[in-house]
């Protein structure tokens, strides 16, 4: 196991990682920049480097000072979180170079799953099912005409290269399609300097559902549930939660089957999860080979700690369970808390005046923050992460309920009033939603209907 390792994050992920490395008997070393040297992580890790100014570019995405800090104090490893270098296949590759172990999957995998296209052809080969589309990149919008005439209207054009909702555009018809490929192409030149689109058939109104994997590396994966992530606003996931209430035992146990298989077949090594589009069918869009934001969700009705299991994995354990070892209890949500105005989702910086975190049975918070932190503006929004657990849907809602009136985080504009209202809307709590609800559930509340 290792004695070290080096956390090259921030926020709330940066500080998960430190408690299961404490956890397991692992010292750490923080990284940050400026604007953070005040930051909770800092504050436990048992070292901490500065590594450059507040921009991201110069301080999280700076490769050559991650590794150099990672040398200096002596670091056996390094984890990438989310975000930030989490996907990038070329750290990857460094962190090996210099003699450290990469806490994450294969560059070669982290590559081949960051082209959307590679990735959808790949997955394909091992029986997974894929959203009918194009076979690759279409070179022009009239290829991507032909192809959209082939497989009906309306369609969605998507970078090849993309990822957090950037690049995409829905095509409802025919004259529509050429000027939203020029948009297109341009977003994601811009956003992935790669100007490459594939193009979808676009599916109304499905549900967003993902299966998470871990895999060993050696031929052995397994599946441990599914997390339904539909409540989305403009592709940002909002609200999860595990299992979905849309699918029954049987679905559940063939896709996450399926998806194990592809897994191992793969010799896919760590956290991956495998995102669908979901309408009664399964519909394969894209892999993230890091763990994810919603990750404490499965860890809750699972039992099972999925950045420890990351760690003992890259240290090169087998996994410490096998698939007949998984079992499911009750159900699980997750609200992201976001800096933003809950109505115009304008960020909000500034520093917490008070802070309290709701607790009690079956509730968890992961949070950096604390009273009398400054929120920095530089970086992405989410601020808290509430997840609650119960025996039940119903009691989980309930419990999500009380918690998030109990959350009180004073100082900066949180998005902590959507979710309550949000936990409260019907259909929400008949589990009657999509991806779409979202947006809807906002427009009403802003008409006053």
């Amino acid at each position: 196991m290792f004695d070290k390792v080096l956390i090259a994050n921030r926020g709330e992920i940066a500080l998960r990682i430190h408690r299961a490395c404490r956890e397991m008997g692992i010292h750490t070393v923080a990284v940050h920049s400026t604007a953070d040297a005040d930051a909770m992580h800092v504050r436990l890790a048992d070292e901490s480097v500065c590594i450059g100014p507040p921009p991201a570019k110069d301080s999280y995405l700076n490769i050559p000072a991650i590794v150099s800090a990672a040398e200096i104090t002596n670091a056996d490893a390094i984890h990438p979180g989310y975000g930030f270098l989490s996907e990038n296949a070329k750290f990857a590759e460094i962190v090996e170079a210099h003699g450290l172990v990469f806490i994450g999957p294969t560059a070669e995998h982290i590559r081949l799953m960051g082209d959307k296209i590679a990735a959808k052809a790949t997955v394909r080969g091992l029986g997974v099912p894929c959203v009918p589309g194009s076979d690759g990149p279409v070179a022009d919008a009239a290829e991507a005409r032909r192809v959209a005439r082939d497989i009906g209207y309306p369609v969605m054009l998507k970078a090849a290269a993309g990822g957090g909702g950037r690049g995409i555009k829905v095509v409802q018809d025919e004259a529509a399609l050429e000027p939203a490929f020029t948009l297109a192409s341009q977003e994601a030149i811009a956003a992935f300097g790669n100007g490459a689109l594939y193009l979808e058939k676009f599916l109304v109104r499905p549900r967003h559902i993902e299966i998470q994997v871990l895999g060993d590396g050696k031929g052995t994966a397994v599946h441990l549930g599914e997390r339904d992530c539909s409540l989305q606003r403009r592709h940002q996931k909002v609200l999860e939660e595990a299992p979905s209430p849309a699918l029954n035992d049987a679905e559940r146990a063939r896709i996450g089957a399926t998806v194990a298989k592809a897994m191992a077949t793969l010799g896919y090594r760590g956290a991956g999860t495998i995102e669908f589009l979901y309408d009664g069918a399964f519909h394969f869009i894209e892999m993230n080979t890091r763990i994810q934001v919603e990750h404490p969700i499965t860890e809750m009705i699972t039992g099972i700690d999925l950045v420890r299991e990351q760690i003992r994995i890259a240290a090169g354990a087998s996994l410490s369970f096998g698939q007949e070892d998984v079992r499911f209890a009750g159900h699980a949500m997750e609200c992201r808390i976001n800096a933003e105005d809950p109505e115009t989702f304008a960020p909000s910086s500034g520093v917490v005046t008070r802070y309290h975190a709701p607790g009690g049975l079956g509730v968890r918070v992961d949070s950096a923050l604390y009273g009398g932190y400054r929120v920095p503006p530089h970086y992405d929004s989410l601020i808290a992460k509430l997840i609650v657990h119960g025996r039940t849907r119903n009691e989980c809602i309930m419990r999500l309920r009380r918690a998030l009136d109990e959350y009180v985080a004073d100082g900066i504009r949180t998005t902590i009033p959507l979710h309550q209202r949000l936990v409260r809307d019907p259909d929400f709590a008949n589990g009657n939603y999509d991806i779409a609800r979202l947006e809807r559930f906002m427009e009403r509340a802003k008409s006053g209907a």
